[in-house]
């Protein structure tokens, strides 16, 4: 062989091309296998003394009683494992006895030129089990190991991950087992915590214990099933809280690692793994005890633990340990801060929005949202239902500019806007309007889009106005779906424009749905275009279930979801969908009353009339009680006529109408005075009640139950 042939072995952190990387949990569980001699090749004589001597300190020898092939098996190694990620390359069994061959760079041979399984016979009296991971014998294993691990731990972006990379990283290559021990709760960034100093065991791995009781960490009595990991917490104790002085808050406080038999770990470890921990610990120098400290403080430990049968660590597996634990205490640090903004942005988007949708009466809603992408939880899109005097309810929906906490805040002032407005029963194009002049307030660049509509489901009208929005798409009863011919406008925030209002059918049994842009648009396709399919995926929706059912509310709005495609997710999602069912003309009475002082009579006999139409008798003496308590507040002030309806749905509610736009208040009437109790009985007698400030005054109603 030529001595070219053999290089040192390098010290990058760079995983090496024969190879694969050593910190994958079961990369280590190699098997050998003999490879089968070529015909027609003759020995190689004995010649080892050509060989550097760097290369014999890695050289595995052969069996005895073995022919040697004169070159490289072809054969691939046996691989314990199954897959590409899980594997490294196998230590193939060498039958020359004249010319032993090197081990692969990605394995780490035992010192000497003897085989693993002969020096353990001779240790433990006992042979190395197949499988059992080589223990790292130079630097530079090591420092290709500690590359190789680090590089795990830094995929984790939560918690759980980077636990868990550390575990995968160091079992079955640097130890046999590992607890990982963290405080409980976990510090956030700066905050000072509180109260004394307790661990969790988070998470523990190890390989699989062999059969026999006389290897493994527990007693024979406790032995588990070969195919069974990680059942160290049956001895070990799930909470440790450090005493103040004691043995474990030196050994955390001190930082660095240190090995079992160490005077200080042999009276920390029983206070960390309970009075039953010790079971788990080897003799010797198979135990390390490693804190895991974070940017301010320690934060956990953790234990990496090696069988009796295996080499023991040594005294540079301490600086191994040390990377180990400050890069997961770091990464863990990261994972709890990021964890937190995640949460506050989370708080902050579910605060923005409506938390359950109103249910007002004629109307039926549903609705979605999504953010652009997990790591961008917030976002400017927004939705609102409201409702309004007269079972209306206004339906909102609207887009800001961006997608960063700047944007939601901006959005949620815009959205208390809007309410705001919504309760002064401003028209459509006048609540765009002052949106418009708030957005101006709030800064320069402020931008947003909205849609703005009123459901009456009396008249069966809608009435919509558009600041620069994606217009609204209406699916009709028998299946047929079409794009709502609104006026864009201008975007909110531009300033001196006018806002268009138009009045469109709401027939009943329809659906509206409203849509921020990041539905219909991304980088695969044009606004226009993604409306079309949106129109076009409803009718096909609409028509499984047949021209005279329109199909569920919840199960429309995952099937208009459906149609975004991996790569049509650019931007948040807002959606709200309202099912339009009316109230029958047949379920209204509606009167006129002039503000004189028979009005409260005349009132209580029209109200008695409608109530015995609609068979409701027994709510007759209530019905009569209230409203000639309000009808009466209102024709004292009212300069004109007042209004008086009843309406039927699955509850009776009365409204009365005035010019007057001060709203009265519930107080508690002194012994003395002769008035004040009216709307004390409408709170007593009533369902619900309330009062709503008009442009041309006031409504206040009351609900009662259907018997």
């Amino acid at each position: 062989m030529d001595s070219k042939g053999v290089t040192e072995q390098p010290t990058s952190f760079e995983r090496p091309e024969t190879g694969v990387d050593p910190a994958e949990p079961r990369g280590a569980l190699v098997r050998t296998s003999t490879p089968p001699a070529p015909r027609d090749t003759p020995p190689h004589p004995p010649g080892g003394a050509a060989l550097p001597a760097q290369a014999r300190t890695g050289e595995t020898p052969s069996t005895p009683g073995t022919t040697t092939p004169s070159g490289p098996s072809k054969e691939p190694p046996v691989i314990a494992g199954n897959g590409p990620e899980h594997s490294q390359p196998s230590v193939a069994a060498e039958p020359d006895t004249h010319r032993p061959r090197p081990v692969p760079e990605a394995i780490p041979p035992q010192p000497g030129t003897e085989e693993p399984s002969a020096s353990a016979e001779r240790r433990t009296g006992q042979s190395l089990p197949s499988g059992r991971p080589t223990p790292m014998r130079r630097d530079g294993d090591r420092l290709r190991f500690v590359g190789a691990a680090t590089r795990r731990i830094a995929r984790g972006i939560d918690l759980d991950e980077i636990v868990m990379g550390l575990c995968r990283a160091t079992v079955p290559t640097f130890s046999d087992a590992i607890l990982v021990y963290l405080r409980d709760p976990l510090p956030v960034g700066d905050e000072r915590p509180t109260g004394p100093v307790v661990l969790r065991l988070r998470r523990t791995d190890r390989i699989p214990e062999e059969r026999d009781s006389d290897s493994g960490f527990l007693p024979a009595q406790q032995q588990p099933e070969p195919t069974e990991l990680a059942e160290l917490s049956t001895v070990t104790a799930e909470l440790c809280e450090v005493r103040p002085g004691g043995a474990l808050a030196e050994v955390l406080r001190g930082v660095r690692p240190v090995f079992a038999d160490a005077p200080a770990a042999r009276a920390a470890l029983p206070e960390l793994l309970g009075d039953d921990g010790e079971l788990i610990i080897p003799d010797g120098q198979r135990a390390i005890l490693a804190p895991l400290r974070g940017r301010r403080r320690v934060i956990g430990a953790a234990v990496f633990l090696r069988r009796p049968e295996r080499l023991a660590f040594e005294p540079d597996d301490l600086l191994v340990a040390a990377q180990l634990a400050t890069h997961s205490a770091l990464g863990i640090d990261k994972a709890v801060l990021y964890g937190r903004e995640a949460y506050i942005a989370d708080e902050l988007q579910r605060t923005m929005l409506p938390e359950t949708l109103p249910r007002p009466t004629g109307v039926r809603l549903a609705s979605r949202y999504l953010p652009a992408a997990e790591t961008a939880r917030v976002g400017g899109d927004w939705y609102d239902a409201i409702p309004l005097p007269g079972s209306r309810v206004a339906l909102v929906v609207g887009d800001v500019m961006g997608h960063s906490m700047t944007s939601a805040a901006i959005m949620g002032q815009l959205r208390t806007t809007a309410q705001t407005l919504a309760g002064l029963d401003l028209p459509p194009q006048e609540v765009l309007h002052h949106l418009d002049e708030q957005a101006q307030r709030l800064g320069t660049d402020r931008m947003a889009t909205c849609l703005y509509a009123v459901y009456d489901p009396v008249s069966h009208r809608i009435t919509i106005a558009n600041a620069g929005h994606p217009p609204p798409v209406l699916l009709h009863l028998g299946g047929r779906a079409e794009v709502l011919r609104v006026p864009a406008g201008a975007p909110i925030g531009v300033g001196g424009v006018d806002f268009e209002a138009v009045e469109l059918d709401a027939p009943a049994g329809a659906t509206l749905l409203l849509y921020t842009d990041g539905l219909v648009e991304s980088r695969l396709r044009d606004v226009w275009t993604g409306i079309e399919q949106l129109r076009e995926k409803l009718a096909a929706t609409a028509q499984l279930t047949g021209p005279d059912h329109p199909p569920p509310l919840e199960a429309l709005c995952d099937e208009v979801l459906d149609m975004l495609g991996p790569g049509d997710r650019d931007d948040d999602i807002a959606l709200l969908a309202a099912r339009f069912d009316g109230i029958a003309p047949s379920d209204v009475a509606y009167w006129f009353l002039e503000p004189e002082d028979a009005a409260p009579g005349r009132a209580r006999r029209l109200a008695r009339r409608a109530l015995a139409r609609w068979g409701l008798e027994e709510l007759t003496d209530s019905v009569e009680l209230l409203v000639s308590e309000v009808v009466t507040n209102a024709v004292r002030y009212a300069s004109r006529p007042v209004t008086l309806r009843l309406l039927r749905t699955d509850v009776l509610r009365c409204e009365v109408g005035d010019d007057v736009p001060q709203l009265p208040r519930l107080r508690q009437a002194r012994a003395t005075d002769e008035g004040g109790r009216g709307l004390y009985l409408v709170n007593r007698l009533a369902r619900r009640w309330g009062a709503t400030r008009l442009s041309t005054g006031k409504v206040v109603w009351f609900e009662l139950n259907r018997g």
